[in-house]
């Protein structure tokens, strides 16, 4: 969290200079084109004005952002940034409304112009350089800091570019008495404005309402909890925008034969994950959720390759071979058979089995005897381990006595690692 906060204080010194600046720049040009009546560079004054007040909105929500979250506010102030580049919106709409009016009365109004316009032209390329190099600063820390409200000033420094050479064309031109040139220009940057002020109300008003406005966050988050051990599917996946931060909500399902405290571990860990992979995500709410998979995979050790009539080996380290089966109600399927490459091992046979059989993505496993190394490397991966009290059954019987529920689950290894290790398990 201090870091958090340490990232908003430095985009609140470069919101409140820019702040500074800009205002700086916007009072020049409106001095100066008063003085010399050149109603471009004062309509270009107003819309540095508006920057002006879109900038501190920016800085003045960083700045509330990372005040510290109290029991009247447990969630932060982080939307305070939101709700004031909202109203600014609004005023910004306004004067822009107004500013077009004006450039219309204008537009077919030749001003007379005697002498060159020096301060004017001074002033508008001193305003060309200031939003160069304010917008360079305003991107780079907003990136590092994962600012919306300053990248999205710095966009508008990057059109302030533009702006401002259109005002110095206009100011030349008008210069040269060319016709409708100040009213055309006056209207340009009225419709800048009044974008900038639509964009502004219209993102924040999204916000607020807690739109989803990065599919493509949400697409990763997803994929790394996908990866995540324990993790069967993700569910629900919401994310909401609080100021420079994000809010993350998700259901992931899981095996339903787990313990709360597996289920909580893999919820600790997807919420450790999120945080180290993306740090703009503030807060992560996780619930978990039984999974109900239409298709089950299963694997048997057994004695032969036989299709579902391969009768099943009592001992599971010491199995020729490993059926991989997918069971649906009335459907089962063998997906491929493994061959135990592992039984000229002295020690750790199971082991080294399981190492390699959890790569399927196993939900089930039925056997006889299972040491307890291969059974806690087992319930780790979270698969489920079912007991067969006989040897002489095939795949199919097995499969049948599960779907009619006369199988239990192995909740303990059925002998220990000594006896593991006696038996090359």
């Amino acid at each position: 969290m201090a870091e958090k906060v340490t990232q908003l204080k430095r985009g609140q010194q470069v919101a409140f200079w820019a702040t500074l600046i800009t205002l700086f720049i916007s009072l020049l040009k409106g001095i100066i084109g008063v003085l010399f009546d050149s109603k471009v560079l004062v309509a270009d004054a107003f819309h540095s004005a508006a920057d002006t007040i879109a900038i501190f909105a920016s800085g003045f929500g960083l700045w509330l952002a990372a005040r510290k979250k109290s029991l009247r506010f447990p969630y932060g102030l982080y939307k305070a940034e939101t709700l004031l580049t909202a109203v600014i919106g609004i005023l910004i709409i306004w004067a822009g409304i107004e500013l077009i009016l004006d450039g219309y009365q204008k537009l077919f109004f030749i001003a007379q112009a005697n002498e060159f316009p020096t301060l004017p032209v001074i002033a508008s390329i001193s305003s060309i350089v200031v939003a160069y190099f304010i917008a360079r600063k305003e991107k780079q820390i907003g990136k590092a800091i994962n600012s919306q409200s300053l990248l999205a000033n710095a966009s508008e420094s990057f059109l302030d570019i533009f702006s401002s050479i259109v005002v110095l064309l206009g100011i030349l031109m008008t210069y040269w008495r060319i016709p409708y040139v100040e009213g055309a220009v006056i209207i340009l940057i009225a419709l800048m404005i009044l974008k900038l002020g639509l964009e502004n109300f219209w993102n924040s008003l999204l916000i607020l309402l807690d739109a989803n406005l990065d599919e493509n966050l949400q697409k990763q988050i997803e994929q790394t909890v996908q990866e995540i051990p324990g993790v069967t599917d993700v569910k629900d996946l919401k994310i909401r925008q609080a100021g420079p931060f994000r809010m993350v909500e998700l259901k992931f399902t899981t095996n339903p034969s787990i313990s709360i405290y597996q289920a909580h571990a893999v919820a600790d860990e997807i919420e450790h994950k999120i945080h180290q992979h993306y740090s703009t995500v503030e807060s992560v709410l996780v619930h978990a959720e039984p999974s109900r998979k239409a298709t089950l995979r299963a694997v048997f050790p057994v004695t032969e390759i036989n299709g579902i009539e391969s009768k099943v080996y009592g001992h599971f380290g010491r199995a020729p071979y490993f059926a991989i089966v997918n069971i649906q109600e009335n459907q089962i399927e063998i997906e491929d058979f493994y061959l135990n490459e592992f039984l000229d091992r002295e020690k750790h046979i199971g082991l080294h089995v399981v190492k390699v059989l959890v790569n399927y993505d196993l939900d089930m496993l039925f056997t006889n005897r299972l040491g307890e190394i291969s059974f806690s490397l087992l319930r780790e991966n979270f698969i489920d381990i079912y007991q067969i009290e006989t040897d002489d059954l095939t795949i199919h019987h097995v499969i049948q006595l599960y779907l009619h529920n006369k199988l239990h689950r192995i909740t303990v290894a059925t002998h220990s690692v000594d006896e593991s290790l006696s038996e090359n398990d």
